[in-house]
């Protein structure tokens, strides 16, 4: 069932894509609230609102991303009529799906596939199709430790406090990204040293992995102001297990079948010593 879906989200989404006259990729609102599985429209436009309210927040213009149109519709024997609808950029869409019911299955894998086609197009438009993967890893592990900040506050403000209490959060995380492993068990699967960091071990593709479930985890504990140790616990491991679950929807590897990378740490001077001699 979880494959079927992921095969007409996917599909559907890259058919409804549309070009402006100056080619600027857009998707009509009114065909992604099918697609998302919403039958009403003001149901669907209350979702849409929470997502330019997230625009916002995170520092967009809400212009640049989502605009209100009005069309003509065909309303059978040749009449049509004006119907309003709102064009919507990739980021609008990703903050859409990120803002829907995620009881609606397609709702629950769209807030993966937006999120990592968002994320690849923003790795193309800064001429990431040129960058080596040594240079990936390092953006993607900057990124990570960024976002590990957020999660451990957003973790702590729903009650985990204590560092040992934070270890076992992350490792809830793990266990459902992981299929079970936690950091332990994932250092010993990949043949790393018991004090390597497994983050400063993963390649692009890993990497990319735990970077969505550290935003989605964060979002998803706020969103839902989840309260408690065990109850965060959970929502980490049921974030893990939704990104693992999506990565085996589309054929993609385990992340725990995905070979150790060189040490990030040896990477960056490597790095940058090249530039230096340039």
């Amino acid at each position: 069932m979880t494959s079927k879906i992921v095969t007409t989200v996917q599909k559907s989404f890259d058919d409804l894509s549309q070009r402006t006259e100056d080619g600027i990729e857009f998707w009509y609102a009114r065909d992604l609230q099918k697609l998302l599985g919403y039958a009403n429209w003001q149901n669907f436009e209350n979702v849409v609102n929470k997502a330019k309210t997230a625009c916002e927040t995170s520092g967009h213009t809400v212009e640049n991303h989502f605009t209100d149109v009005n069309k003509m519709v065909s309303i059978g024997s040749g009449a049509e009529r004006e119907m309003n609808d709102i064009m919507l950029t990739r980021y609008a869409c990703y903050l859409v799906a990120q803002n829907g019911d995620p009881r609606k299955e397609p709702i629950a894998f769209a807030q993966t596939y937006f999120a990592v086609q968002t994320r690849r197009q923003e790795i193309s438009d800064s001429g990431g199709n040129h960058v080596s993967e040594d240079k990936k890893r390092m953006i993607l592990r900057e990124e990570i430790k960024e976002h590990n900040k957020k999660l451990a506050s957003a973790a702590k403000d729903a009650g985990v406090v204590q560092p040992v209490e934070y270890a076992v959060f992350q490792n809830f995380g793990y266990k459902g990204l992981y299929g079970g492993l936690d950091r332990k068990h994932i250092q010993q699967r990949k043949g790393l040293k018991e004090k390597s960091n497994i983050l400063d071990h993963m390649g692009s593709t890993e990497l990319a992995a735990n970077l969505f479930r550290a935003t989605q985890a964060e979002e998803k504990l706020r969103r839902e102001n989840i309260k408690g140790k065990e109850n965060a616990n959970q929502a980490h491991h049921d974030v893990g297990k939704k990104v693992r679950d999506a990565i085996k929807s589309i054929g993609g590897t385990m992340p725990e079948d995905l070979p150790p990378a060189e040490d990030i740490a040896k990477v960056s001077r490597r790095f940058n010593k090249a530039l230096k001699e340039k």
